[in-house]
């Protein structure tokens, strides 16, 4: 099996070398590792530089989903793993997440549970964001549960699906990975294979309203075989947005989501 990771990152100088890092640690080499500079204005070049065997392709600022397609496309081998820029592998995941697809051949999609530290302390992942595997599109519809620094896939699903969604600023994952489970069985590795670091600015917790877009790659599966949950989904995740936009005196948010429900329990 031979693997090309993709490293997507924007203004991440402080945390890029360690991703690097990661990945050069691992205990099973990978094949190709191409980073993508999103239009970094910070100290992330000259970081890139001293690295000679990795790909950099520097682009302008366009998101973190124009920046995975670039690598995608770019990506010389039939595995993909990604890792985003300010998170780490721990050093046995590749071989790991390798043997697992050797085991299981039919199996083009997996993933691992995560560890997250804030401040040096180890948080504790809440229960109610249980990783999902098999077949599992309704475990997936309420909110992302997986991390795109986990994951693994065959590059065929690309082909067979389409690439991230770059009219997504974000919840891109989420929207991929509901594209993925509705046709792919989903493995999981029960280990915790990555860390990610709370406590530095993250794009999703600037975001206002963020289930405008959760609704939005929900929309997508309303006629699918699912189309009741979906449905059920993007009503409870409507009402949300309804009664924060009526809080807040936000008419624009609280006609267009009350109409949506409307609409769809007409």
């Amino acid at each position: 099996m031979r693997l090309s990771v993709i490293i997507p990152t924007y203004n991440r100088a402080d945390f890029i070398q360690r991703a690097i890092e990661s990945v050069f640690t691992q205990t099973h080499k990978v094949d190709e590792i191409i980073v993508v500079n999103d239009g970094s204005n910070d100290n992330t070049d000259i970081i890139l530089a001293t690295y000679k065997n990795i790909k950099v392709i520097k682009t302008k600022n366009q998101g973190v989903s124009h920046a995975r397609n670039v690598g995608i496309k770019e990506a010389k081998n039939e595995w993909i793993a990604f890792l985003d820029s300010d998170d780490e592998w721990q050093k046995d995941k590749i071989k790991k997440q390798i043997d697992f697809h050797l085991q299981n051949p039919k199996i083009l999609f997996s993933h691992s549970e995560e560890k997250w530290i804030r401040r040096g302390k180890e948080i504790k992942y809440p229960k109610s964001l249980k990783k999902p595997s098999g077949e599992c599109f309704l475990q997936n519809i309420s909110t992302c549960r997986i991390a795109a620094s986990s994951v693994m896939m065959h590059k065929s699903i690309f082909e067979d699906i389409g690439f991230f969604d770059e009219g997504l600023r974000v919840c891109e994952d989420f929207d991929m990975w509901l594209r993925v489970s509705l046709k792919y069985k989903i493995g999981l590795l029960k280990e915790r294979l990555i860390t990610k670091y709370a406590g530095h600015p993250q794009l999703s917790s600037t975001i206002f309203a963020i289930d405008r877009y959760h609704i939005y790659s929900l929309e997508k599966f309303l006629y699918s075989k699912y189309k009741d949950a979906v449905k059920k989904e993007i009503i409870k995740k409507c009402n949300i947005l309804v009664k924060g936009a009526k809080k807040h005196n936000n008419s624009e948010i609280f006609e267009k989501y009350s109409k949506m429900i409307r609409d769809i329990q007409s």
